[in-house]
């Protein structure tokens, strides 16, 4: 792994060298069946295989109940902000979204186009420093559901548990899935994009509960209506299945590693690593309030845009990449998923340190 570099990017992000590895294989020998992987049919034996193994572990991981369907669709987490509403909402019927970044706020404009939508919380005014503590809001009686974005990637900020309220929850989890435990009981629809913590862009993973896959109205294109997938195990057509294998695998690695519990230990391990030297100086700052912080992205800003510069240049030299923010709130941002090592953060907390030293401030 000399050659490899700490690829701190926000998604497509850092995936298990060991996947990676056992993936260049795959896709020019499956299992010595003499075909590579992205050249085999979707309906063979040995791709229908990895399908089912790859949902039993990710229900397993989970805990997924039974009466919820695994969906692998295609299109991106953002395909899921219309077909949650034209699914779920309808006319003449109001949901609940919380606004606390960019994600949630196209969430909020797509699901206009097909019924009311209330925005009993936002945290724009502020820069989106912060999520809702309980009982900053009130949701509307009758709302349909309760969105929330659970992991913040632009502002670096996350729920540090799933919202308290009797309505069904829907979830945006695409930067945090499997990072910590989830009671998915609690949420009528769960969805992700594969990029961030699960695999190579391409799949997006939906979770919903069987119950809901009868409210599609009727006009509903028959692509975008959850039924057509459920009832076809996700083949209705040829799914992204590459990018279904790559999660797959990735699944087996956090299973081996010991599960959800396990990783969340390490992850809280390598957040505090650099929360601690950004808190140990004024000359890095967070973005995020500390009750709000992310697990996953860690936004942080320089005495000036000319020090970010060279910070960015200088670090990357030292192979580690991505620290760019986005170009929203500038600065920089270390996005440190599920499969991010803890010496990765350990070589940019010393960076960091050694950066402030030959760099002080007039």
């Amino acid at each position: 792994m000399a050659d490899r570099v700490f690829n701190f990017s926000p998604g497509p992000a850092t995936l298990p060298y060991e996947v990676l590895l056992k993936a260049g294989k795959d896709v020019v020998n499956f299992q010595e069946t003499g075909i590579g992987l992205i050249e085999m049919s979707h309906r063979s034996k040995e791709f229908i295989a990895v399908t089912d193994e790859t949902e039993a572990n990710l229900r397993d991981l989970m805990s997924i109940p039974d009466n919820y369907k695994v969906l692998f669709l295609q299109g991106g987490a953002s395909t899921q902000f219309f077909m949650i509403p034209m699914n779920l909402l309808g006319a003449g019927k109001k949901a609940s979204y919380l606004n606390t970044g960019t994600w949630s706020k196209k969430a909020i404009k797509e699901a206009q186009l097909f019924g009311e939508v209330e925005v009993p919380y936002s945290s724009e005014e502020t820069g989106f420093k912060r999520v809702p503590q309980p009982g900053e809001y009130t949701v509307a009686e009758n709302s349909e559901y309760l969105y929330y974005v659970s992991n913040n990637t632009i502002y670096g900020t996350q729920f540090p548990k799933a919202p308290e309220t009797e309505k069904m929850l829907v979830s945006d989890m695409s930067s945090d899935i499997l990072s910590r435990p989830v009671d998915v009981s609690k949420h009528g629809l769960i969805f992700a994009g594969a990029q961030k913590n699960l695999g190579p862009a391409g799949v997006t993973i939906v979770i919903i509960r069987e119950d809901l896959l009868v409210r599609t109205p009727a006009n509903t294109p028959t692509m975008l209506a959850y039924k057509t997938h459920a009832d076809k195990g996700s083949m209705f057509n040829t799914p992204p299945c590459f990018a279904i294998y790559v999660v797959g695998e990735v699944l087996k690695w956090l299973k081996q590693l010991g599960g959800v519990t396990v990783i969340e230990k390490m992850n809280i391990e390598k957040a505090n690593l650099l929360y601690n030297a950004i808190d140990a100086s004024d000359y890095y700052r967070g973005h995020a309030e500390k009750e709000s912080r992310s697990l996953m992205n860690i936004p942080f800003t320089l005495p000036s845009k000319e020090l970010e510069a060279k910070f960015i240049a200088e670090a990357t030299a030292r192979g580690l990449n991505g620290l760019k923010g986005h170009r929203s709130i500038g600065g920089c941002r270390a996005s440190i998923y599920n499969a991010f090592p803890q010496e990765g953060v350990v070589k940019l907390v010393e960076f960091m340190k050694e950066f402030e030293a030959k760099n002080p401030i007039a």
